[in-house]
């Protein structure tokens, strides 16, 4: 079953004074792309998010945020010294450029620093981050549960949408396939009739040159290699979409070939019926990549 990269799935939770909401969705990317949001005080847990995300799935830009609030009774205010010894030697820097380019800066306040984003941060006791990380760890297989399965129900859309333009690229073939058969006597007598005007003004010409340039362009009119190669993809491409796991990639690829026959098509049909159902084509299979950039 086909797997969209568009998802989303949201889930709250509480235990011991914590509150939380998490909010997981992706969007389509060419590669797995993973992006979290969460507390970093909460330590273990954003490996082990990442961890399950990789294992889940396969390809999209995938975004997490978590958000936990706890009350007043859980956790103090401690100062990130690490963090307090890293803006202390920027603000040094700062200031000892403005001094070389004779500008005077007001001297900074504690209040500045602690209000700088990481200097002051809310840990919590030891014995609640590991309560609130177990909970946290217990919920997730749920909330990654709830997200394939909205990734599965659109890659089911998907998958009715693109066997659909499938079955309208086949028909779209049968039909070139029968204005080229339509146009075979034409293009024959049309042949036959340059070769008439050739042969009465080839005096003294090479005729085997002569034939052979007549070969070519009778080999330029013929798009039955096209056709069976469509036919070929039209095959491919049904295989595909009936194969589990992600053929996101392959699709893609696939519709690149799809296009350079249609393309083909449209230079040699020397037809109107037949140029008709070559830009038919192309303005389908254009619509079907589209799609397929969807598809995990």
């Amino acid at each position: 079953m086909l797997h969209s990269m568009t998802g989303f799935a949201a889930l709250k939770g509480e235990e011991d004074g914590y509150t939380w909401a998490w909010d997981l969705r992706s969007v389509n990317a060419k590669g797995l792309d993973i992006r979290l949001r969460m507390p970093d005080w909460i330590e273990g847990l954003e490996a082990t998010v990442k961890g399950a995300l990789s294992k889940s799935l396969g390809r999209g830009s995938v975004n997490l945020n978590l958000r936990v609030n706890k009350g007043d009774e859980q956790g103090t205010l401690a100062v990130n010294e690490q963090q307090l010894q890293a803006v202390i030697l920027a603000l040094q820097a700062v200031e000892a450029t403005a001094m070389d380019q004779g500008v005077a800066l007001q001297p900074s306040r504690a209040s500045d620093l602690m209000a700088m984003r990481g200097v002051l941060e809310n840990v919590a006791p030891d014995s609640g981050q590991k309560k609130l990380l177990s909970a946290l760890t217990a919920q997730l297989p749920e909330l990654i549960s709830s997200f394939v399965e909205m990734r599965k129900t659109e890659g089911q859309a998907l998958y009715e949408v693109l066997m659909d333009q499938v079955s309208q690229i086949e028909t779209l073939t049968q039909s070139a396939s029968g204005a080229a058969e339509s146009r075979r006597d034409a293009t024959a007598q049309t042949l036959r009739d340059n070769l008439a005007r050739v042969m009465e003004n080839t005096e003294g010409a090479d005729e085997a040159r002569v034939a052979q340039e007549l070969a070519m362009i009778a080999v330029k009119s013929d798009v039955m290699e096209e056709l069976d190669r469509l036919h070929a993809h039209i095959g491919a491409a049904r295989d595909l979409l009936a194969t589990e796991g992600p053929v996101g990639r392959k699709l893609d690829f696939l519709m690149q070939e799809f296009n350079r026959e249609a393309n083909t098509l449209c230079s040699k049909a020397q037809s109107v019926d037949l140029t008709r159902i070559g830009l038919d084509l192309k303005a389908v299979i254009d619509q079907m990549r589209e799609q397929v950039q969807n598809v995990e």
